[in-house]
């Protein structure tokens, strides 16, 4: 027996899909959300961005107690780690965070179930309930918002206590000696952080000759450099060729892409980090006829239909960059485009940020984006040491960089690297939003003494002459 006719049925409670679901009910449409896990929020939440965010900030504060305060003339006694209360707050603030996206369902009035969804035919979803029964929902719309999963590495069992995901990594029951992390992308670099900071040697090992791919090539090199004087070891261009439990620990064999003899790297704990792929596994998707590309994404049409009416995708299931911020904007704009409403979304706009320290920021285009395209540009640049907060907060590392277009100024891209980037980073997404030029952003009055004056100055570089370099 088919439920009431519902206007959407989104598959996943995640940033896209209760954004998604929340939206749709403020617009009046009957919505229901079924999400797998028992709390909302999906990986982002439960397993992902926020408790890792917890441990960078609450690592962070240990690292800074243990070495960095005496430089500001506070000295203190021991500082010793009590791992298990640090991994108690980070539970304690997904269980808040998870239990506020339950109350804002309550107050919209969207129906939740607790279960696995698979397509059967547009316009109705299968509803396997944690409880063994099943449902069927009748649906208007259907919007697959399912997210995405750590990419395995062939041949590498992951038990997620020796060798582990992500998940595994937010949970581990004592910090170890040797942490290898196989990966040198966003997550990678900020779980690698997180246990170097608790006491941890950490060797990341990357395939390719250089960290953060995609990332602005003078930025990768900064921050491989900070990291490094941080403690961090760095294998680049190199393979993993296994990875074996070897009595309390793990063997991880490696060996040069370019060629030569393989080396076996002792570990107690190996992080497998190698990037996400979409998740549609059981969705009914494919059978119902809708169509996937090369990468296993769902394709739609730019708008976020599938080739099948009535079916919609967002988030990590569809092209474009797997960021939570980006799920949430493809919610809301895929809700609109149900009601008839034509909203704007351009994926060169969404910024991307890696919350070490310093953080590291960026959004638009890349130098070696724009050499390839053979556009003309401009770049301003300012150095952090310059900054008058920067210093004063005894942090100087970093820089911030602004590419205009040499002909029109227009901002063309905009990365950062340095204290709190990823909050700075905003005002560029801002601007690259409006079609700002760096003179629009040189002329604009920036408060001091702030970190942002940086901003200012790397425009004023940009666009004729920076004043305090």
């Amino acid at each position: 027996m088919s439920e009431p006719l519902y206007d959407v049925v989104v598959i996943g409670g995640g940033p896209g899909g209760y954004v998604a679901a929340i939206k749709a009910a403020q617009l009046g449409m009957k919505v229901a959300c079924v999400e797998k896990r028992d709390t909302l929020g999906g990986t982002c939440l439960n397993i992902g961005c926020i408790p890792s965010k917890a441990l960078l900030h609450t690592s962070h504060l240990f690292e800074e107690a243990r070495h960095g305060l005496d430089r500001f003339g506070i000295r203190t006694g021991e500082v010793r780690l009590d791992l298990a209360a640090m991994l108690d707050f980070k539970d304690k603030v997904v269980d808040g965070l998870t239990k506020g996206i339950a109350f804002l369902f309550k107050k919209n009035k969207i129906d939740h179930l607790t279960g696995t969804g698979r397509i059967l035919a547009p316009g109705k979803v299968l509803v396997g309930l944690a409880d063994g029964t099943s449902r069927v929902l009748a649906t208007k719309n259907v919007v697959i918002a399912t997210g995405s999963e750590p990419t395995p590495l062939p041949g590498v069992a992951i038990d997620e206590e020796r060798i582990v995901s992500s998940t595994g990594a937010l949970d581990l029951e004592r910090v170890p000696e040797h942490l290898v992390v196989v990966g040198a992308g966003y997550i990678g670099l900020e779980l690698g952080t997180v246990w170097r900071r608790l006491g941890a040697q950490v060797t990341v090992v990357e395939f390719l000759d250089r960290i953060t791919p995609g990332m602005d090539l003078e930025l990768s090199r900064e921050l491989q450099k900070i990291l490094t004087r941080q403690g961090m070891r760095f294998r680049l261009g190199t393979r993993v060729v296994g990875i074996e439990k070897a009595g309390e620990g793990v063997a991880v064999v490696v060996e040069p892409v370019a060629g030569g003899a393989p080396e076996t790297l002792a570990a107690d704990v190996v992080l497998v980090a190698i990037g996400r792929r979409p998740f549609t596994e059981g969705l009914g998707a494919a059978e119902v006829g809708v169509a996937f590309d090369e990468r296993g994404r769902v394709k739609t049409d730019g708008h976020f239909r599938t080739s099948v009416p009535g079916i919609w995708a967002i988030g990590d299931v569809i092209e474009g960059p797997m960021l939570a911020h980006k799920a949430e904007e493809d919610g809301i704009a895929c809700i609109e485009w149900i009601a008839g409403q034509k909203p704007q979304h351009d994926y060169e706009r969404v910024p991307g940020v890696i919350y070490c320290h310093p953080e590291v920021a960026a959004v638009g285009k890349t130098e070696e984006q724009l050499k390839a395209e053979g556009r003309p540009y401009k770049v301003g640049k300012f150095p952090f040491a310059a900054n008058s907060r920067a210093r004063a907060v005894g942090f100087g590392d970093g820089f911030v960089k602004i590419l205009a277009d040499a002909v029109t100024d227009r901002i063309l891209g905009c990365h950062v690297i340095g204290p709190d980037a990823g909050t700075m980073i905003t005002e560029l997404s801002l601007a690259l939003e409006f079609g700002a030029t760096a003179e629009d952003i040189a002329r604009t009055s920036h408060p001091h003494p702030t970190l942002e004056e940086a901003i200012k100055e790397a425009a004023l570089a940009a666009w004729t002459k920076a004043i305090h370099v």
